[in-house]
């Protein structure tokens, strides 16, 4: 029996240690603060793309420390980040693993380009002359489809996704989220850094919206791609608790259309907002990922050294 071996090889492991040590390294020297909150708390996040793994008579298990983190800025924290486990239910296969690391952290006052330069320059100590490139969501969308996501008939779209393989009865959300994944991410150039800004305004999850040079309404958010993965996910934190509220009941609604549980919000942060969350941008980054991309590891399972099917 071989299988209580790690799938990470010594080399991997070694290298995970030293990439944690250079991003401890990156946020001591620019003052940011490392904190350490649950990974199993009364809620979970209502986003319906994410599935948080319920532990029965305690909540659930975190798919990310953001709404704590969020309670720490209401408290007067100043910038902060975290490196923890996150766990999200039915993830896995070749870049995913239910239980993966997560760097994650937020700075107040900084508007999401700043972000955007840390996050790379964070990148430039991370992966050696790297350049990159930045495309707003719906001109690459254009590039590579012909189509324009935002304002292109539904009919033409939801076709053109089943063209490339999307299953029958999408919805135009949906067509364009699967086009995003199988085809747009897959035309970047894989030896730069691509930062691709202003995704459509249906895909804001927790972040800001606004009127792009159009006028069309997008999410002020970005994504990092390097290497054929999705390393940051990053937004201009939405602050407004009404707007969070009313948030949770439309993915709550869209939960039920799609016979999924609904989820409590979360009352801890709702009151964190209405309090005191200062104007601040965030950004997640999966350390496994960011692994997979500077030892070209093909598998997650190499870049953990226990995974779920081992563990």
């Amino acid at each position: 029996m071989s299988d209580w071996q790690p799938t990470a090889s010594l080399e991997a492991i070694k290298a995970r240690a030293e990439l944690l040590s250079t991003v401890r390294a990156f946020f001591a020297a620019r003052n940011v603060l490392e904190v350490d909150t649950p990974q199993l708390a009364r809620y979970g996040v209502s986003d319906p793309h994410i599935q948080c793994i319920p532990v029965p008579g305690y909540g659930y298990l975190q798919s990310s420390p953001e709404y704590h983190m969020k309670r720490l800025l209401a408290a007067g924290s100043g910038p902060i980040y975290q490196i923890c486990k996150a766990y999200r239910h039915g993830e896995a296969g070749g870049r995913h693993n239910p239980e993966f690391t997560m760097l994650e952290w937020y700075r107040p006052g900084f508007e999401l380009n700043d972000l955007i330069q840390e996050c790379l320059t964070l990148f430039a100590d991370l992966f050696t002359d790297v350049r990159s490139q930045t495309y707003r969501f719906r001109d690459l969308f254009h590039d590579v489809t012909g189509l324009e996501p935002l304002t292109a008939e539904d009919p033409a779209l939801i076709a053109h996704a089943e063209s490339c393989g999307a299953p029958k009865g999408l919805n135009k959300t949906a067509a364009v989220d699967y086009l995003m994944a199988t085809q747009i991410e897959a035309a970047l150039p894989a030896e730069q850094l691509s930062v691709v800004t202003d995704f459509p305004g249906w895909a804001a999850a927790l972040a800001q919206t606004g009127e792009d040079r159009d006028g069309a309404i997008v999410a002020r958010r970005f994504e990092i791609y390097y290497r054929g993965l999705e390393l940051a996910n990053g937004y201009q934190e939405l602050t407004d608790v009404t707007e969070q509220q009313q948030r949770f009941e439309k993915d709550n609604a869209l939960r039920r259309e799609q016979d999924m549980n609904t989820m409590e919000e979360d009352a801890y942060l709702l009151a964190a907002m209405a309090s005191s969350l200062p104007e601040c941008s965030g950004v997640a980054i999966g350390v496994e990922r960011l692994l997979m991309a500077g030892q070209r590891l093909n598998n997650i399972d190499q870049a953990i050294m226990f995974p779920f099917n081992r563990a």
